[in-house]
């Protein structure tokens, strides 16, 4: 590896931790990145998440503050998104990948688009139920499972996806669910990359770059991520979104 090229991956690892603490789409600076200096998409994949994994410990920590009285949330949330993750990273391995290449950039939009009708969403979820979710139910449970899948095949904008379905379905301030976010983020990403350490290759040298620069994006996407007011921090999160979305049609279609 040239030290152009090292220099290159932690920059992505620096800005794909400071994103995904505030939205959650870091992969799509990381992998891409990963791809233009020839790694293989499946390699790259693996080396990327299991990279990513101390920057989604950082963003835990980082945002520890908000994370307060949700331990019975988090448990409940957390094991689906480690059985999710199981499933999405075993697939990995036995599909091709084309597989999921028409169907992410569908996934993402949709939850772009969930985020930003959130609002009449819950509005709707009170009348009927009577508000007052603190878990998010069945709904919330089903949603963070599929979304463990999909974070442990690829990853990229798992966040997105998930701050839209815990806004959705659970009345909370926004600062608080992203906290949730990326602990549930940070569970998907570190079971998949155990599966993918006991399983498969890891290009470690990749991997250690995108960690050490994912760890200090984590602290400083912490610091500036909280500022942001609940509807700044919402719209941010749909344009990302859409744009990753975009993006990814045009380059994999």
């Amino acid at each position: 590896m040239s030290p152009w090229a090292a220099l290159a991956i932690f920059a992505a690892g620096l800005a794909a931790g400071t994103i995904n603490v505030i939205v959650g789409s870091g992969s799509l600076i990381t992998f891409p990145t990963l791809l233009a200096l020839g790694y293989a998409p499946v390699l790259a994949n693996v080396s990327n998440t299991v990279g990513l994994v101390p920057g989604n410990a950082s963003a835990t920590v980082a945002y520890r503050r908000e994370l307060g009285g949700q331990r019975r949330r988090l448990v409940r949330l957390g094991s689906a998104s480690i059985l999710g993750s199981l499933v999405g990273a075993a697939l990995l391995l036995s599909l091709p990948h084309s597989v999921f290449k028409s169907v992410v950039p569908a996934l993402i939009a949709v939850a772009a688009v969930l985020m930003a009708v959130q609002p009449r969403l819950r509005a709707g979820l009170e009348s009927r139920e009577g508000g007052g979710r603190p878990h998010g139910g069945a709904g919330l449970m089903v949603g963070v499972f599929i979304t463990g899948i999909y974070g442990g095949y690829f990853g990229a904008a798992q966040g997105v996806i998930l701050i839209a379905l815990l806004a959705i379905f659970i009345d909370d301030d926004l600062q608080r669910l992203n906290g949730t976010k990326n602990v549930l983020a940070f569970t998907a990403n570190a079971v998949a990359a155990l599966f993918f350490i006991a399983t498969t290759h890891v290009s470690w040298s990749v991997a250690g770059l995108i960690a050490l620069g994912s760890i200090i994006g984590g602290q400083v996407g912490g610091r500036y991520g909280r500022r942001l007011p609940a509807e700044v921090l919402r719209w941010v999160i749909v344009v990302v979104g859409l744009a990753v979305a975009v993006g990814l049609a045009v380059e994999w279609h």
